[in-house]
């Protein structure tokens, strides 16, 4: 099968189906982090290259609903445009002449935007014990079962409020780094997703 895995620069879900024996590329503006093949631009331009299966992690900055706070903030004027941008993007992506998709992001605008998710998955559902409440969007794709189910590991404040390990551990460093490392696949989900789907 040919896998492509767009806006991927860790490698994390194209190595998960390489090494089940697919010819499984990545695609990010960032280099890969990790030998294999990647493609290092717009994904757009690759689209439409005879891939059996897509999995799309469109950036979230603009569409995740735990940036609303920064709409209509003197600091960012361009948001509501580059919201627009990035909507168009993931309905690039979704609406791809490709058999099987999987778009995946936080909760956010496009579950109104476009349509409810087909599916809510957590980290810890995969043998990782912290919270991250990720959408899928499947087209012509299983939902993902869960692997191993784990307790989530939380950090709580004097105030009673509490944050995922996740967000506690990469709150503090500067926002390129955090976005990033945010943004990468867990390893038991990218099993699944392999397992699974491939």
């Amino acid at each position: 099968m040919r896998v492509l895995v767009a806006c991927e620069f860790s490698g994390i879900v194209r190595d998960a189906f390489t090494n089940r024996g697919h010819y499984t590329a990545s695609c990010d503006f960032l280099k890969s982090e990790k030998p294999g093949i990647h493609y290092q631009g717009d994904v757009i331009k690759i689209m439409d290259e005879s891939w059996d299966l897509m999995i799309a992690h469109p950036p979230c900055t603009y569409l995740t609903v735990t940036g609303n706070k920064w709409f209509g903030h003197a600091r960012f004027p361009d948001r509501y445009e580059q919201r627009d941008k990035a909507r168009e993007f993931f309905m690039a992506l979704i609406n791809a002449d490709i058999p099987k998709i999987c778009v995946e992001n936080p909760v956010g605008t496009m579950s109104s935007y476009y349509r409810k998710p087909d599916q809510y998955i957590q980290p810890y559902e995969y043998g990782h014990p912290t919270s991250k409440k990720t959408c899928l969007w499947l087209k012509d794709l299983p939902k993902l079962n869960p692997t191993e189910i784990v307790a989530p590991e939380y950090k709580y404040f004097k105030s009673g409020a509490r944050v995922s390990s996740l967000h506690f551990e990469t709150g503090k460093l500067p926002f390129d780094i955090r976005r990033q490392k945010r943004s990468i696949t867990f390893q038991g989900i990218a099993d699944a997703m392999a397992e699974q789907w491939g």
